[in-house]
């Protein structure tokens, strides 16, 4: 029997994470289901072999790893490759770092990074049509997805965007119910808005800079609801664990993962940029704290002043000692 580490903040993320289920289930069919139930079991099972040897229990954020993994992909990816994926994340990312807590990365980024650059023909091909249930829905797709129109500089519909009626992950479509997990996760204080708005802001600034150039034609508003950007900035770039403790740090490595994302996007080989720069925003999320830190401690205080700052008030000088018997 599989003993579970409670961790009220993880069921949160999945309450926040059923209506997306709800909505990509209507649209896939028993696909999502089949994907989730493969991956789940080997997520789960990955994590228990880990923490049996340490005599632990399984954490709740497998289960959170698990779900946000499984919503990363398209609905026709090969099981197997889902298999091989979270059994990478959970192992690799977090089970050889000394469990929950301890892990550099986000794990379900490192799982989907590493499929992501080991499969990437077989995934080209495994984009599925919407709705009916996913009947008659599991053939290939002849229309591109959002992201090659835009690197075609194929105007893309805002509403087909915002509804999800089009190709892509199973998590990104709906752009509505994300925007809604968003103001659950903060309301309950679950996820960091600084993050969440750092990112989009770090991207849409970096947009608008190389669309300046003339490198892109896409629109800001485009660019962050197209692929997977904004569901990654809200439910991955926010993970406590390889996130940034301090506040104010927030905003830089958001800021950080937005412009990232973007120039990847438009620069490189690869249509979706949002994995490589959370991880690489990782990479440097205690690096920004520390310099946060450093920072703070050689700013002067409010309302202290530096020795000699003004002119007008020289520092006092010491008295000179009094001699025996002196005038």
């Amino acid at each position: 029997m599989i003993k579970f580490l409670k961790q009220p903040m993880m069921r949160k993320v999945l309450i926040a994470l059923a209506p997306i289920y709800l909505f990509s289930l209507w649209m896939y069919g028993l696909r999502v289901l089949a994907a989730a139930l493969v991956v789940f079991v080997c997520g789960i099972g990955t994590e228990w072999l880990f923490e049996r040897k340490r005599q632990g229990k399984v954490s709740e954020a497998v289960l959170v790893t698990c779900a946000l993994y499984t919503l990363a992909w398209p609905p026709a990816t090969p099981l197997w490759i889902l298999a091989v994926g979270i059994v990478f994340a959970v192992a690799m990312a977090k089970g050889v770092y000394g469990g929950f807590g301890r892990n550099i990365f986000n794990p379900a980024i490192a799982g989907r990074a590493f499929v992501y650059i080991s499969f990437a023909i077989v995934l080209s091909r495994a984009y599925t049509s919407f709705g009916n249930f996913g009947i008659g829905a599991v053939d290939v797709l002849s229309s591109a997805t959002p992201l090659a129109q835009m690197r075609a500089h194929t105007p893309v519909p805002i509403s087909n965007l915002l509804f999800g009626l089009r190709p892509g992950a199973m998590g990104e479509s709906m752009t509505l119910l994300i925007v809604l997990a968003a103001v659950y996760l903060v309301l309950t204080k679950t996820a960091s808005w600084r993050i969440i708005l750092a990112t989009l802001a770090g991207g849409a600034v970096t947009n608008l800079i190389i669309l300046a150039t003339g490198a892109q034609k896409a629109l800001p508003m485009e660019s962050l609801l197209a692929g997977s950007f904004l569901y990654m900035s809200v439910f991955m770039a926010t993970d406590p664990v390889s996130a940034p403790k301090r506040q104010p740090s927030h905003y830089i490595y958001g800021a950080l993962i937005g412009a990232t994302a973007v120039i990847i996007r438009t620069f490189s080989a690869f249509p979706e940029g949002t994995s490589f720069a959370i991880l690489f925003g990782n990479t440097f999320a205690n690096l920004i704290d520390i310099a946060v830190d450093s920072f703070k401690k050689k700013a002067p205080a409010p309302d202290q002043k530096p020795a000699g700052s003004d002119a007008s008030n020289p520092p006092a000088q010491p008295a000179a000692p009094r001699t025996k018997g002196g005038a």
